[in-house]
């Protein structure tokens, strides 16, 4: 039995890992969005605040668990009555829904640098599956003040109606104000820090 225990721990102690965990660099991030407006043009929005974190147990991100949360209420589309109207119950509902978030369930690596992400996007209280688009920027060992840092970039489309953001009116020849499907960029750099696992 005592051998038996030795084993044991010797087994866990070999198969023990460094888990990974990368937090966001909201300094150096950005998270921003762009919508159809009468049918003719665009206009451009971002969330000014936002946290996530990449937890991963290979040095590839293949096994990432990623999650994400964005404050609603700091929708910013350079138009202050605009970010009003956005923040009410016509679109986002901030006073009843004030956070918007992503936890994924699968992140595979689809070349060098370019992953698929999938998970669940949970905005005004209703959760749809989402597929994102990933490309990877590269590590860098040092960014200057001794931290490891990671780059990626995320883009997709999602329809907004999907999530009751449904508010809309026509224009006199007949388009819509404002579209449904939206065109979303997440420029992240992440930093570094590990904690051991056993």
């Amino acid at each position: 039995m005592k051998r038996l225990a030795v084993l044991i721990a010797f087994i866990a102690t070999t198969y023990s890992f460094a888990q990974t965990t990368w937090k966001v660099d909201p300094y150096h991030s950005k998270v921003s969005f762009s919508v159809s407006h009468l049918v003719i043009s665009e206009v451009d929005g971002s969330f000014n605040s936002f946290d996530g974190s990449f937890i991963s147990n290979k040095d590839d991100f293949s096994d990432a668990e990623i999650t994400f949360e964005i404050d609603a209420s700091s929708i910013d589309t350079d138009n202050a009555k605009r970010d009003g109207h956005l923040k009410s119950e016509d679109f986002f509902y901030v006073e009843k829904h004030p956070e918007i978030t992503f936890t994924s369930t699968s992140f595979k690596k689809k070349s060098k640098k370019r992953y698929q992400l999938k998970g669940n996007l949970v905005m005004r209280g209703i959760t749809k599956k989402v597929t994102l688009d990933v490309s990877h920027g590269g590590i860098i060992a040092n960014d200057g003040n001794g931290n490891t840092k990671a780059g990626f970039k995320i883009t997709g489309i999602i329809n907004r109606t999907d999530f009751g953001v449904a508010w809309n009116a026509k224009t006199e020849h007949g388009g819509m104000v404002v579209g449904e499907d939206i065109e979303i960029t997440v420029k992240l750099e992440l930093v570094k820090k590990d904690t051991n696992v056993n």
